[in-house]
């Protein structure tokens, strides 16, 4: 017999092994939005992918955004650069590509929290209020500001795309 798999958010399923503290909140916020994700567009039609209902962004959008935007700002919590390759993809975001599922996507949505788990599993608490510049022109943030702004942007588009999805479905007479 199976466990079944725990309903709780992932909050309160306690710490995360081998996690700092202070960035637990960040990486449960991240594991949150990608189960979510998942149960949410488990049977999502890739032909609803790109459209824009009333023209707010498209699921394919928030999709690709998710995973850009997450990397880009573990870049710069590591003090770096984004790359030619980072920059593409920004420009590339909300954009349809042949090859481009609801399953590709969150493939590698799901790649990118792995990324960004391994990045706060080696950050070093001592180092979070140090100050990092944000894109261009280096606005001034900090290592914590950069995580946390990760996680609630995550959010805030995992919501998005949520509502968007539902609309899309209920339209489609799914």
């Amino acid at each position: 017999m199976t466990t079944p798999p725990d309903s709780r958010e992932v909050w309160l399923r306690g710490p995360l092994p081998d996690m700092p503290t202070l960035v637990q909140p960040v990486a449960h916020a991240l594991l949150q939005a990608r189960e979510e994700l998942h149960a949410a567009l488990a049977d999502f039609p890739a032909e609803l992918l790109w459209q824009k209902p009333a023209g707010v962004a498209s699921v394919g959008f928030h999709l690709q955004h998710l995973t850009g935007v997450l990397d880009r700002l573990l870049t710069y919590a590591r003090c770096q650069f984004l790359s030619e390759a980072q920059q593409a993809y920004l420009a590339a975001e909300g954009q349809e590509h042949a090859g481009l599922t609801p399953t590709a996507l969150l493939l590698a949505f799901d790649a990118q929290v792995d990324r960004a788990l391994a990045q706060l599993r080696a950050t070093d608490p001592a180092t979070l209020t140090t100050v990092r510049g944000v894109g261009r022109a280096q606005l001034p943030s900090t290592i914590i500001g950069l995580l946390t702004h990760a996680a609630e942007h995550t959010m805030r588009h995992l919501g998005q795309l949520l509502v968007t999805a539902r609309v899309l479905q209920a339209g489609a007479g799914r």
